[in-house]
């Protein structure tokens, strides 16, 4: 579908055109349309599909076109981190080019004294859309910084992920302050027990959206090391030596890891860095920077850059350990070979993570290549695909269910369009698409990039 045969406005149509954004993506062109028809809406998809244009589009256009109060916070986007905080707020400047009318913010820490006067003041006078981490928000909230009581949109982006950093309570307490008929959007990019919980507290009869985990690049080469713990450093040394590395991600699941890592690089005169949720949010803004402009060459991190980070030229990715499910391990990897480049991923397996690997060959569909390993580093375990329990007794896998069998069935689409604010969506709609005017040229903005928003 292209953008032009949906629903938004002019204003927004003629900023994705300068954009030279035509065609929506999946998520995109199924989401849009239910937001637009005043739906809220749970979308299960991967980092990369283009999320962030299937909320903030639709959004954008109904605020453009009219029917909410001014000078009050019309829409609040919950986001994990700082960096994907920030990604969206660039996304919200690009597809709001044209929309003189409506202001936003972006609400996050690590920030001195004057960025926080700065969010506060633009949170008083009621910036109609805010971008924000829980904690900052909180912080807010708080000092009595914040009126909610107007607030008809609230997204939660990477629900999945604020979980897992602990943000349910806090985001539970900033949904109390909110009405109770506003349109809530919760994207994901799994759906465990934890999500669809936090789900039926939030949403009201919420329409579901589900893209299949996409594969891995074609373009990505993929192998794994079958070693013992110890041996996993000498493998990693073995890689360097044999090549000039740069450019590389090094994942691991444990903060405490990374540092152990890091350190041994460093031991070994290899020029890395390391991103892990100890550091303060001026380092990692310090590593990430020295990282993508080449000052230095490896990363080492745990999940925290696994996704929403977009860094084009990454060569190589070594997961250290066996990422928890085929979704993690998608992400990972899929920091490299993009734009049309080549990449490698290479993932080392201990004997604890054999059936765990396996699992995820299962949802490639495909054996992973298992490389001999370096010679002097003696024998590695044999690969075993049982699955060990606590009580020390092995199952086989085949009893268990693959990792994209997850999840329920999606909910049918409707077209019943609730009356709220129905009157608000009808400036600019009657003229669509008949004799559109474009303005001549555009603003010469972004004119390099095609394709479809993300």
């Amino acid at each position: 579908m292209k953008f032009e045969d949906t629903n938004l406005n002019d204003n927004i149509l003629d900023a994705l055109y300068d954009m030279r954004f035509e065609n929506c993506t999946p998520i995109q062109e199924r989401c849009i349309p239910e937001i637009l028809n005043y739906h809220d809406v749970i979308g299960v998809a991967q980092t990369g599909t283009g999320k962030t244009a299937a909320y903030l589009l639709p959004i954008l256009s109904l605020l453009d076109d009219g029917g909410y109060p001014k000078d009050a916070i019309n829409c609040i986007v919950m986001s994990p981190t700082r960096e994907l905080a920030q990604q969206i707020d660039q996304a919200m400047q690009g597809f709001g080019y044209y929309l003189d009318g409506i202001s936003s913010v972006a609400v996050y820490g690590g920030n001195d004294g004057n960025r926080y006067d700065q969010e506060m003041k633009s949170l008083k006078m009621g910036a109609d859309v805010v971008i924000a981490t829980p904690g900052r928000l909180i912080s807010h909230i708080r000092m009595g910084n914040v009126d909610m009581s107007k607030v008809s949109f609230f997204v939660l982006d990477e629900a999945d992920r604020m979980l897992d950093m602990g943000f349910s309570e806090d985001i539970m307490q900033i949904a109390s302050y909110l009405p109770k008929d506003r349109q809530t959007i919760m994207f994901s990019a799994t759906m465990p027990d934890k999500i669809q919980q936090l789900a039926k507290s939030l949403l009201h009869d919420p329409v579901e959206v589900k893209i299949a985990v996409s594969k891995p690049a074609e373009k990505i080469k993929q192998s794994a090391y079958i070693c013992h713990d110890a041996q996993k450093m000498g493998i990693i040394k073995h890689l360097f030596n044999t090549d000039q590395l740069k450019r590389v991600i090094i994942f691991s699941g444990k903060k405490d890891k990374v540092k152990d890592i890091a350190r041994e690089l460093r031991r070994q005169h290899i020029n890395c860095s390391q991103m892990h949720s100890d550091l303060s949010q001026q380092e990692r803004d310090e590593v990430m920077y020295a990282f993508k402009s080449g000052q230095t060459d490896v990363l080492v991190a745990t999940d925290i850059v696994a996704r929403g980070i977009d860094i084009d030229d990454i060569l190589m990715v070594i997961n250290y350990d066996v990422p928890h499910d085929a979704e993690d391990y998608v992400h990972r990897i899929g920091r490299t070979a993009r734009a049309d480049r080549d990449g490698i991923a290479i993932t080392l397996v201990s004997e604890k993570d054999m059936y765990q690997f396996h699992q995820i060959e299962q949802f490639l569909e495909k054996e992973i290549v298992k490389n001999p390993l370096p010679e002097g580093l003696g024998d590695g375990p044999k690969y075993d695909v049982t699955e060990k329990k606590g009580n020390g007794r092995w199952h086989s896998h085949g009893n268990r269910r693959r990792g994209g069998e997850r999840g329920g069935k999606s909910k049918e689409t409707t077209n019943n369009k609730p009356e709220k604010k129905a009157q608000g969506n009808s400036k600019g709609n009657s003229n669509k698409r008949r004799g559109r005017r474009r303005r001549g040229g555009g603003k010469g903005k972004n004119e390099q990039r095609q394709g479809s928003p993300q």
